[in-house]
């Protein structure tokens, strides 16, 4: 009897030892910057959630991703701003809709990270015109770092087409230039 025991165990360790560690979900830090952003164009909304907080840059964002938003926030947009951005970067404007049709989705590996896309619709409270149903998507690439999932650059679309504009890139050229 013991030895069935022993051998029972001893299967049940091996199986376990086989199967893949499950793997860190990466569209976690992308869904914690879109909750934010939702709740930031929620109407009545009135408790802005700041993406770019210390918080979320030390456990959401990169070191790299962080230490180039810090070097271009000595640029602030505005006078005693804290950011160097004058518009949401996630929706890409000043004015914009309540968030609908929000969709995360992890869509594979783009060099050393993965890919996970944001979808919205956010002017379509401006009217059922085509131009205001359309949906935007934002390209999250994520990382691990430290053992967990991290993000580590946010690539939104350019205007007129322009295809997809790096917000790594975007924050190096203010850190070099000075705002």
């Amino acid at each position: 009897m013991r030895a069935l025991l022993l051998a029972s165990v001893f299967s049940l360790s091996a199986l376990a030892a086989s199967l893949p560690a499950r793997a860190a979900d990466v569209t976690a830090p992308v869904k914690n910057i879109i909750d934010a952003t939702v709740k930031n164009w929620a109407e009545g909304e009135n408790d802005y959630q700041d993406i770019f907080d210390e918080t979320r840059l030390t456990t959401v964002y990169s070191k790299d991703f962080a230490d180039k938003f810090r070097a271009a926030a000595k640029f602030p947009a505005f006078d005693e701003g804290t950011t160097p951005f004058d518009y949401d970067v996630i929706t890409g404007g000043q004015d914009g809709c309540p968030l609908r049709d929000v969709k995360i989705e992890a869509k594979g590996q783009k060099g050393n990270a993965t890919e996970v896309d944001a979808s919205f619709k956010n002017m379509a409270c401006f009217g059922a015109d085509a131009q205001y149903q359309q949906a935007a998507t934002v390209q999250f690439l994520v990382i691990e770092e430290g053992g967990k999932p991290v993000i580590d650059d946010i690539l939104t679309q350019g205007g007129d087409d322009a295809g997809f504009v790096s917000l790594k890139a975007t924050m190096s050229e203010i850190g070099k230039q000075g705002g």
